[in-house]
Formats: C-alpha cells, sequence, structure tokens
C-alpha cells in the first residue's frame, strides 16, 4: 500500500474506537451551489458504494453480467468507472465505501487463492471502508483478519511466494460481531474521515442472523448483535465525539416490488425498511447490500441505497455538509451501470493476468456438456397472499441428483437436498469447465450422509416455509404442497400443514415416519444452515466429497447433459 493511504489508515486505526454517528438530512432538497461563498459555508463529498462484489474479478456470465440487457461488471471496468465517476469533484473529497460480501462465494480466479486477488483488486481501485458480510466469515475469524492484516495462508502458504500477501489497503468495520470471549470487536466498529475540512463516521454492520448462514465452523466463538441497538450505541458515542455525519455500511437488504428500476424504490421490503426506521435520526445514509437487488430509496429520512451485485453498478452519493456545524444539508444519490465500453484498467488487467497464470490450465479443463443453458431461475410455486413461494430450478435440481449419485452406492442415500443460497451462477450452453462448475458451486462444501426418520424429513420439508427457502430435491424425491395449509413457527417446526404428509415419497414409496432414510445434503446444510435445524439432529453421518467434485463427476463429458424437469414438488388444487 501506498505511504500516504498507510499513513491514513493507521489514523483511522488509532481514531477506531471513535466511531460515527450524523444527524439526518438525506431526504431535503439539493442546494443550488451559489458560488464561493456556499463552498465556504458548505462541504461537498462524493461517496461512491457497491456491495456484494463476491470476487467477480472479471466479468459475470449470463443474465448475471447485465444489468437491464447492459453488459456490466469486471473489475477492469468498475476501476475505470470509479476513476470517472470521482473525477468531476477533487479525489480527495471522494470516499468509496462497501457494504459486505467482497469476498466468499467467488469465481475460481478468486476462490483458488482465498480471496486475496479481490482484495488486492478493490485496494487498487481506491476501497477505503467496508463492511464485514455474512461471507467474509465462510472461513472463519482468524482467516478475516489475516484478509485484512495480510500474510500468508497458514494451511496452503503464499500463492505467489516471490510477492507475499500484503492485506487490505482499506479498513473492514464490523459493529456487531463480537468475539464471545471478551466481548471485544472483532475489527473496528467504526471509523471517521475527515473529508473537505469537515467529519465523517462510518459504522460497519453485519446483519444479525449471520450464525443462521454460515458454517458454524465460520462464526465459531463469535456473537453477533441487534443492528439497531449497536448502531444506535455507537451514533450516541460518535455525537458525544462531535461527528454529526453518519453513515453506515450495513448488509442487510430489502427488495422492491416487481417492475422497478435501478434508481426506484417501489414497495421497497425487507428488513431493511424495519432496521432503517429504527436507526437513529442522527444517521443520514444507509449503504445496504445481502439481497443483491437495487434500488435508491429514502426511508425515515434516510437516504437508503442498494448496487445490486458484482460489481455491475456503483452508487454515486453527493453530501453537502455545513462547515459550521457538520450537518448534512443535502443529499442525493444515484445507482450507475459500470459498463464495459470504457477503457480497462491496466493495473487490474495486470492483476487479473498474473493470477490466470498462477490459476494454471486446471480451470480450462472441461469436465461436462449441456446442448442448452440450465439456469438456477426458481419457479414460482404458489402464492398466498403476500406471500410468494418460490420452488424448484432445472440447475438445482441437477446439483441434487448429482449430490445422491456421488452418495447412493457407497453410503446408501435414497435422497438428497441442495439449498438455493448454494447455486451461484448458470451453466451456459456447450462445454463445461472445471471452472464453470466452481462458479456454480463455489463454497467447497463436503457432501454430508446422514440418516433422518420419516418424520424428520416431513419435518425438513415443513421446514421450508418458516425458512422461506425451498429445497432442491433429487428425482427421487415427489410431494404436494398445498397453498392454503398452515405455516410452522421457529418454535415448533413440525407444525405446518403446508406440505400433504400423504404425498411424500421416496423412490416412489409414501414415506414412512417410523422409517429411516439416508438423506444427502452439503455439510452446511448438514449443520443447520439456513434454518434446517431438523438436519443438524441427523445422526450416522458419513463425510463425502466435495460438492462440485460430485457435479463434475455427474456431467457426462461426450454426450449433453439432459436438463432435469421441474416436476418434483407439485401443488394442490
Amino acid at each position: 500500500m501506498t505511504l500516504l493511504r498507510s499513513a491514513r489508515r493507521a489514523l483511522v486505526l488509532a481514531a477506531a474506537v471513535l466511531l460515527v454517528a450524523a444527524l439526518p438530512a438525506t431526504a431535503l432538497p439539493e442546494a443550488a451551489d451559489a458560488g464561493p461563498l456556499d463552498r465556504l459555508r458548505f462541504a461537498d463529498v462524493q461517496l461512491l458504494a457497491l456491495n456484494d462484489f463476491h470476487g467477480n474479478l472479471e466479468p459475470p456470465g449470463g443474465s448475471g453480467g447485465q444489468i437491464d440487457g447492459v453488459p456490466a461488471g469486471g473489475a477492469e471496468y468498475l476501476a475505470t468507472q470509479l476513476d470517472l465517476l470521482s473525477s468531476e469533484v477533487r479525489k480527495r473529497n471522494t470516499v468509496t465505501v462497501a457494504a459486505g460480501d467482497l469476498i466468499g462465494a467467488s469465481p475460481l480466479l478468486s476462490a483458488a487463492f482465498h480471496d486475496e486477488p479481490t482484495i488486492e483488486s478493490l485496494s487498487l481501485a481506491g476501497l477505503d471502508y467496508a463492511s464485514v458480510g455474512n461471507h467474509e466469515f465462510d472461513e472463519g475469524a482468524q482467516e478475516l483478519l489475516r484478509i485484512q492484516n495480510g500474510g500468508c495462508h497458514p494451511a496452503d502458504g503464499c500463492a505467489d511466494p516471490a510477492a507475499p500477501y500484503e492485506g487490505a489497503d482499506f479498513q473492514y468495520l464490523s459493529a456487531n460481531a463480537f468475539v464471545s470471549a471478551t466481548g471485544e470487536p472483532l475489527l473496528p466498529p467504526y471509523a471517521i474521515e475527515r473529508v473537505a475540512g469537515v467529519r465523517i463516521g462510518f459504522i460497519g454492520m453485519t446483519l444479525e442472523q449471520t450464525p443462521q448462514i454460515v458454517t458454524q465452523a465460520g462464526v465459531a466463538g463469535l456473537t453477533f448483535t441487534d443492528e439497531v441497538e449497536t448502531a444506535n450505541r455507537y451514533v450516541a458515542e460518535l455525537q458525544a465525539r462531535g461527528v454529526e455525519t453518519i453513515v453506515v455500511l450495513l448488509h442487510q437488504g430489502g427488495t422492491q416490488a416487481g417492475g422497478g428500476g435501478i434508481n426506484d424504490c417501489s414497495n421497497l421490503t425487507g428488513p431493511i425498511v424495519e432496521i432503517a426506521e429504527g436507526f437513529s435520526d442522527a444517521i443520514d445514509v444507509v449503504v445496504s447490500g445481502h439481497t443483491h437487488q437495487a434500488y435508491n430509496c429514502v426511508v425515515d429520512d434516510k437516504i437508503v441505497t442498494s448496487a445490486s451485485s458484482f460489481g455491475r453498478l456503483v452508487t454515486d452519493i453527493d453530501l453537502r455538509i455545513s462547515r459550521r456545524t457538520g450537518d448534512v444539508v443535502s443529499a442525493t444519490a444515484e445507482n450507475v451501470v459500470v459498463t464495459r465500453d470504457v477503457p480497462a484498467d491496466a493495473e487490474q488487467t495486470e492483476l487479473i493476468g498474473r493470477y490466470r497464470t498462477l490459476l494454471g490450465p486446471i480451470a480450462g479443463a472441461q469436465v461436462g456438456l449441456t446442448d442448452t443453458a440450465i439456469t438456477r431461475a426458481q419457479e414460482t410455486l404458489f402464492t398466498s397472499g403476500t406471500t410468494t413461494a418460490l420452488g424448484e430450478s432445472a440447475l438445482g435440481n441437477l446439483i441434487a441428483d448429482a449430490q445422491l449419485a456421488a452418495a447412493d452406492d457407497e453410503q446408501g442415500a435414497v435422497a438428497a437436498f441442495m439449498n438455493p443460497g448454494g447455486v451461484r451462477a448458470d451453466l451456459d450452453a456447450g462445454p463445461v469447465t472445471y471452472e464453470e462448475a466452481f462458479t456454480v458451486q463455489p463454497f467447497n462444501n463436503y457432501l454430508t450422509t446422514l440418516d433422518l426418520t420419516g418424520a424428520q424429513v416431513q419435518c425438513l420439508l415443513e421446514q421450508q416455509f418458516v425458512t422461506g427457502r425451498t429445497l432442491y430435491p433429487s428425482a427421487t424425491v415427489a410431494y404436494t404442497v398445498d397453498p392454503a395449509g398452515t405455516t410452522a413457527t421457529a418454535e415448533d417446526p413440525c407444525a405446518g400443514t403446508r406440505v400433504v404428509d400423504a404425498s411424500v415419497t421416496i423412490g416412489g414409496a409414501v414415506v414412512d415416519p417410523a422409517a429411516t432414510y439416508r438423506i444427502t445434503v452439503n455439510s452446511f446444510l448438514a449443520d443447520g444452515g439456513d434454518g434446517f435445524t431438523v438436519l443438524a439432529e441427523g445422526t450416522n453421518r458419513v463425510i463425502g466429497g466435495l460438492d462440485v467434485d460430485a457435479l463434475a463427476a455427474y456431467l457426462p463429458d461426450d454426450t449433453a447433459i439432459a436438463v432435469p424437469a421441474t416436476d418434483r414438488i407439485t401443488v394442490a388444487g
């Protein structure tokens, strides 16, 4: 990192126990520039924000590489677009921030090197601060600290011994992730940055539900606290220190109603709404993420934004701040597409080329063949009132079939289930390379085969409607859902009647509540991930190979694989 940025980071860390708070004003009208006098009275500050980059150094493929039909994303173009967006104001008045999940669930080019390439890339692009997302914990707290501070991986060593990993040239902030044994924050909870002569506070927040959506090993020894209570506590501390402009970088989000554009706020729903309303009025801006959605909202007089995912959008936020009071007097935001019609950034091109060379030929090895695209898009299962339940996807079913094939003979499995969140990309038509297969399943989860009773299988299916996630079943599984049925509760997850018990079959036979069935899932689900707690009760566990290897082995390399039907779950009536 440069001496200037090193010095700046040292100052920020020295103040890191200061945290950040601010007064409202995000919904105030944009102030007109009255000339030099206004510039003496006000400071104009630009924030450039992104979220959920997930190691997408190269432009994402398929529909995941577009925004409104426009090709978007790729670190070479992201860096250029960040530079262009900040060129209209003095660069020292721009702060670049992110709302988590910069790493984890990454394509092979980044994941093969424990996401060091992504951290280097974002450092080169000028990122200043980032909150910690749930995927930053995929490899555990100690690995996150290594990602921040540098050093070679304890097991795999240095990706390039000639150039050991130096750590992030930006600061991760995590206000509500605490080391359970000490009660201390894992990372600095906030930072104070002086920009254009005014002070701005940045608080980093992770969603409180992180332990439910990350492997248990990843969050071992950590405690996650309520987003609203924690942020407001730090806001009070920051205001006591005289900081009156506050930005929260929050890895939690929401979703617009259908049809909303990247700069719309059409009936925003999801956790972000209640959280933003609960945040102190002293908070001016909430940069959010996690849901991979684009929106540009004002909630409770706070600007609330999200820039989709994979570096395809950047949010350009302009703040006018009173030099006298430190308050925000006007604020505007715009989501900008990271188009690929700009020059590629030379430093990013060099970085990508260097890691491509280190990756070697394994990435391009063909492991399968398709004659049509197989997508992860989920079909709508049913809509009941304001609730829409999503069902199967062709690619999800294919993965479940692959996992069952890997475990049926040696481990006696009769059924497999796959979680939607573990399917990260589509398979395009044509040859399938190992890198493409890895991009679909980038978590390196191990297959786990375990015993469940028939009653537990039925409970597992009911839990889908508690968690809001429909598991993809292998072809040996079939059942019917009743939209008029009752939904179970977290306290009694087996009590629902959404699934018609008599319709649940495995291998064509109705499931017997008293019988035992060998079920295969990935290791994340086996530990109760995504809220499927009944799986954690499974017994006689046998650990198999990696999930991505099961998919690669299942795909034929000489004939195209058939696209699985999405008829394993039916709807009553």
